[in-house]
This record gives C-alpha cells, structure tokens and sequence, in this order.
C-alpha cells in the first residue's frame, strides 16, 4: 500500500507516495539532496536544475560502475531494486523544476 511522505530536498518540500518503508524514502531523499549541495558547492552554481542533473549523472555513474563490477548471476533482487531506484532518479529528472516566489 503507497504511503505519503513529506520529504525536502533544496529546501523545497514534496509529498512523495511510495510502497517502500517511509524511513527508507527519506534516507534517499537526504542522500539526494546532500549530493545536490555537494554538486552545488563544488560548481559553484546557483542553478539548482542544473546541480541536480549533474548530481543525477554521478550517481548514475556510479551506479553502472556497480554493476561492471557486480558478479555475473549476482543477487537479482539487488538488480531490480537498483532498476526501480534509477527509474525513480529519471522520472524525478524528468519533472519540471519548481517555480521560485517572483520569478
């Protein structure tokens, strides 16, 4: 059964709906944000969309880079879980940044 959760990421909050543990969507959100600020720090951009597709490509990196190194036959459930995490990553990509008050 999907369960709300309120989640912030940039500051901005979303109510996300997920089956998964609520503790675990808020791990990953946290996890997601903190990789955006480390992006953000790092380049030095004031662009959030930008920091996160840029977030979004080094964990997607480092995703594949698991996966070369993953035992061939390894755990399938760990391949399904990494799948729906990355379809999850894509759609939230893929949704249109948040409008900012007086813009």
């Amino acid at each position: 059964m999907k369960q709300s959760v309120q989640v912030t990421i940039l500051g901005q909050q979303y109510t996300l709906r997920s089956e998964s543990d609520p503790a675990e969507v808020r791990q990953i959100a946290e996890f997601v944000d903190r990789r955006v600020a480390e992006v953000q720090s790092a380049a030095r951009t004031a662009d959030s969309y930008t920091a996160v597709v840029l977030a979004l490509l080094n964990v997607a990196g480092e995703l594949f880079a698991a996966r070369r190194q993953a035992p061939a036959g390894g755990d399938e459930g760990a391949e399904e879980r990494l799948q729906k995490l990355l379809a999850r990553i894509e759609a939230a990509c893929a949704a249109p940044p948040p409008v900012k008050p007086g813009s």
